[in-house]
């Protein structure tokens, strides 16, 4: 019976111990950006998210595109010298497929953004973290059900929430070269992220909100511009 609690609080502490959401490798992209590439970041992030519904096709395609590449290089990494050819064929292939598919690609990417908008506001609210997939599909499925039955919102959704994305990876990742500089250097920003559930949630929230209020003034403003 000793061995038996034993095994069984091992097992507990190794659950409670488990990270299903990956904030190590989230706050790894965010420490490994150079100044440079943080301004770029946010600069790039601020046209995505203010004036993503003037270039969205052009995102959208790079969007898919990549997610090509990827599976292409790991695809193609199970066979020898096939590596390469591999993530050029996936970054083409679904480049070239998301032309004339579009609209089923922008609602994707908005069901996409829904459903990852949805997993942060359950990490932020603290709920059990080996239940966020039910979190994310209510988001998935909301934001694709939307996505379909009003394309503008799509369209603004996934560029705003975008482009937030690659702002607030640029901020975070100059305010810890910041903190690095100071003598002695601080951790607040590292502390922030890990300590409180709902920063990184809030931080992505409030831009892409801002984002969306920001679009939609301006497609009513312009007249020419259609989906």
């Amino acid at each position: 019976m000793e061995y038996l609690t034993i095994l069984a609080q091992a097992a507990t502490n190794s659950a409670n111990n488990t990270q299903y959401v990956p904030m190590d490798y989230f706050w790894k992209q965010i420490t490994t950006l150079s100044w440079l590439q943080a301004v770029i970041a946010v600069s790039f992030g601020a046209v995505y998210l203010l004036y993503g519904w003037r270039i969205f096709k052009i995102l959208v395609v790079i969007c898919f595109a990549l997610v090509g590449l990827f599976a292409g290089i790991k695809f193609g990494s199970q066979y020898n010298n096939m590596t390469v050819w591999g993530g050029v064929i996936g970054f083409c292939l679904l480049a070239a497929i998301s032309v004339p598919l579009m609209r089923w690609a922008v609602s994707i990417l908005g069901a996409i953004a829904g459903g990852i908008l949805t997993g942060g506001i359950w990490y932020a609210a603290e709920l059990p973290e080996k239940y966020i997939l039910a979190g994310i599909i209510i988001g998935v499925v909301a934001g694709g059900m939307i996505s379909f039955i009003v394309y503008k919102i799509a369209v603004m959704l996934f560029t705003s929430f975008g482009g937030s994305i690659l702002i607030v990876t640029g901020m975070l990742s100059l305010f810890y070269h910041y903190e690095n500089t100071l003598n002695p250097p601080t951790t607040n920003t590292n502390e922030m992220f890990y300590s409180h559930h709902w920063f990184l949630p809030a931080c992505l929230l409030l831009p892409t909100i801002i984002g969306i209020i920001v679009q939609n003034k301006l497609i009513k403003g312009s007249k020419d511009w259609s989906v």
